[in-house]
C-alpha cells in the first residue's frame, strides 16, 4: 500500500512525469483498497478466514510483479489498483482482536493489532527507500546504472515477501470459521442496512476519512518537500522508522479507550494531528537551516502519526462495539469511507502541491482536520460506562 509514496520522484522520472501526475499512482492504490475493503473484506463475517486471506495474500504478490514490471504508466495505475484491492486482506485479519478479546478489552485488542498494522504502514515507507537506494547503488557499481529502476526492485521483492504469507497462513494459523451463514449478494446490501442504521458509524466513518485526508497530504507530498532540500527516497523513506513511536501508542491508546472512553482519546487524537501540522507548516516557513528543518520534521512526524493511531483505534473500539456479529461489515463501512478519505487527501495534495507547494498543503489538510473536529463537536454522545472488576469499560450511546 505505501511502498509508493516515498518512490514517487523516481517513478516520474522513469516515466518522466511531473509531481501532480506521478501522485496519481498513490491515489489509484487507495482508490483499489477502497474497492477491495467494498467487496472482500464483507467476506470475513461469511467465509472461513484463513483459507481467504491465503487467497488475497497469493493475488497480492501477483499483482505487485505487475507494478514492478509495468512498461508504461496506465499499467502502473492499473496495477497499483489491483495491488492495493488485494491488500484489504489487513482488514479481513483486523476484525478478528476483539473477537478473541475478554470481555472490557476489546480496546485493548483492537490496539495491539492496529500496531502491526501502522508498523507495516511506516516501516514500508522505510523499506521501499532504503532499497530503491540500494539497488542504485548495485547498478552502479555494476557499471550499468539505468539497466532497472530502484522502484521496480522494491516491488519484486515485495511480491516475494507476500507470496510467503501463504504457506506460512496455512501452517500457523487456526482455522476461523464463518460467524454467519449469509448469501454475499445479502451481506453486501446488509452495508447499506448497518450504515443507515448506525448513526455512530457514520460520524465514525466521516471522521475517519477527513482525518486520514489530513494525514495522507504529509505523506504523499513529503518526498517532494524533501527533494526541494536535495534528499532522495532513502531519507524519505527514514522518516517511516521516525513514526514508529506512534506504534509504542498503539497500545495504550486503546487502554485508554477502555478506562476513559474512546471518544476522549479521539479527541486528544484530533488535538495532536492539528498542533503537527501547525508546527510543520511554520518551521517550514520559517526558512531554517537544513538541519533544524529535518528536526522539526521529526518531530512533527512523531506528534502527526501518534495523533493519528489514537484517533484510528478510537473510532474502531467505536464501531466493533455495536454488533459483534457484524464485526468485518461494520469495518467495511468505516474503511471504505476511510479510504476514500485517504484518496482524496492524496489526490488534493498533489494539486495543492503544483499549485502552492507546501503552504497550500498544509492549508488543505488544516482544513480536513477543522471539518474532522467540527463532525467530532456534533456528533453522537456517548456515555462511558466502567466495569467494576477491571476498571475498564464499555459505552452506551445517549439519547
Amino acid at each position: 500500500m505505501y511502498y509508493n509514496q516515498p518512490l514517487l520522484l523516481e517513478i516520474g522520472h522513469t516515466f518522466h512525469l511531473d509531481a501532480g501526475h506521478a501522485g496519481l499512482v498513490a491515489v489509484a492504490t487507495q482508490v483499489g483498497y477502497s474497492l477491495g475493503l467494498l467487496f472482500f473484506v464483507p467476506l470475513g463475517d461469511l467465509r472461513e478466514r484463513r483459507g481467504l486471506m491465503m487467497r488475497l495474500f497469493g493475488f497480492v504478490s501477483i499483482a505487485l510483479v505487475l507494478v514492478a514490471l509495468a512498461p508504461t504508466f496506465s499499467i502502473l495505475l492499473a496495477a497499483s489498483c489491483m495491488a492495493g484491492a488485494f491488500a484489504a486482506v489487513t482488514h479481513v485479519s483486523l476484525p478478528i482482536a476483539p473477537d478473541l478479546a475478554p470481555k472490557g478489552k476489546s480496546g485493548t485488542a483492537v490496539g495491539i493489532a492496529m500496531a502491526g498494522l501502522l508498523l507495516g504502514v511506516l516501516l514500508a515507507r522505510t523499506f521501499a527507500g532504503w532499497i530503491n537506494d540500494a539497488a542504485l547503488a548495485i547498478m552502479r557499481w555494476s557499471g550499468h546504472p539505468n539497466i532497472f529502476s530502484g522502484w521496480r526492485a522494491v516491488f519484486l521483492l515485495a511480491a516475494v515477501m507476500n507470496a510467503a504469507f501463504v504457506p506460512a497462513l496455512k501452517h500457523f494459523f487456526p482455522v476461523l470459521p464463518a460467524k454467519q451463514k449469509m448469501r454475499y449478494a445479502t451481506a453486501m446490501r446488509s452495508l447499506w442496512t448497518v450504515f443507515r442504521e448506525e448513526p455512530l458509524l457514520r460520524e465514525a466513518g466521516t471522521t475517519g476519512a477527513l482525518l486520514f485526508a489530513a494525514f495522507s497530504c504529509f505523506w504523499n507530498t513529503l518526498a517532494f518537500l524533501l527533494g526541494r532540500h536535495g534528499l532522495g527516497a532513502g531519507v524519505t523513506g527514514s522518516f517511516g522508522l521516525v513514526g514508529v513511536a506512534g506504534v509504542l501508542i498503539a497500545s495504550l491508546a486503546g487502554k485508554q479507550a477502555d478506562r476513559r472512553g474512546p471518544r476522549w482519546v479521539l479527541s486528544i487524537g484530533i488535538s495532536l494531528l492539528t498542533s503537527a501540522f501547525v508546527l510543520l507548516w511554520i518551521s517550514e516557513r520559517m526558512h531554517l537551516s537544513l538541519t533544524l528543518t529535518i528536526a522539526a520534521l521529526v518531530i512533527g512526524v512523531i506528534v502527526l502519526d501518534i495523533g493519528q493511531q489514537m484517533s484510528q483505534v478510537a473510532n474502531q473500539t467505536r464501531i466493533f462495539a455495536l454488533r459483534p456479529e457484524a464485526r468485518s461489515r461494520l469495518n467495511t463501512v468505516y474503511m471504505v469511507m476511510y479510504f476514500i478519505g485517504a484518496a482524496l487527501g492524496s489526490a488534493g495534495s498533489a494539486i495543492a502541491w503544483s499549485h502552492w507547494q507546501w503552504n497550500g498543503v498544509c492549508a488543505l489538510a488544516l482544513g480536513f482536520l477543522a471539518l474532522a473536529a467540527l463532525r467530532h463537536a456534533t456528533g453522537v454522545k456517548t456515555k462511558f460506562v466502567p466495569h467494576k472488576t477491571d476498571h475498564t469499560g464499555d459505552f452506551v450511546l445517549e439519547g
